[in-house]
């Protein structure tokens, strides 16, 4: 499959690009932790089907140590046992953020809660921006339909 667009070339790619890469930086240096990113990225690709970035954040998950029991559960996580509950609180806010179409409803206060007993209000801004980023994110690559497989860890960074 060959992308539709290039976003590596062109001035607006490249003006949009280093944005999006200053947001990327900023949530990798924020106080949420690193693990949770890889599992909240995961999720939030699996729902959307963003084949290019599942290869992204699968690949710098295991890099980082992450295993690859976690990283195949991830899309089973209420089912699974090898999650945290912080870790399922961020899954789950994260699942409801993705698919505010589907119920109408965004955000239940009730998963909200949840989130805020496991993560201080810092923790909690950068899971918020996290999830939009990457819904916003995996929307680009799924309309350019970039493709998956070639990412080679730390490529961005």
């Amino acid at each position: 499959m060959d992308a539709r667009l290039n976003f590596l070339a062109g001035a607006t790619a490249d003006k949009a690009r280093k944005y999006f890469m200053s947001t990327g930086r900023a949530l990798k240096e924020s106080p949420l932790p690193a693990e949770t990113q890889e599992l909240v990225a995961l999720r939030v690709s699996q729902i959307n089907g963003c084949a290019a970035c599942l290869d992204m954040h699968t690949k710098e998950a295991a890099l980082a140590g992450e295993t690859s029991v976690r990283l195949n559960l991830v899309a089973a996580w209420r089912e699974a046992t090898v999650f945290t509950e912080a870790e399922r609180a961020a899954l789950e806010l994260a699942e409801q953020g993705t698919r505010v179409a589907d119920a109408g409803t965004g955000v239940s206060d009730a998963v909200w809660a949840r989130a805020a007993k496991h993560y201080d209000e810092e923790q909690l801004t950068a899971l918020v921006i996290l999830v939009s980023f990457m819904n916003a994110v995996n929307r680009l690559n799924i309309i350019s339909q970039q493709p998956a497989g070639g990412y080679e860890p730390g490529q961005f960074h």
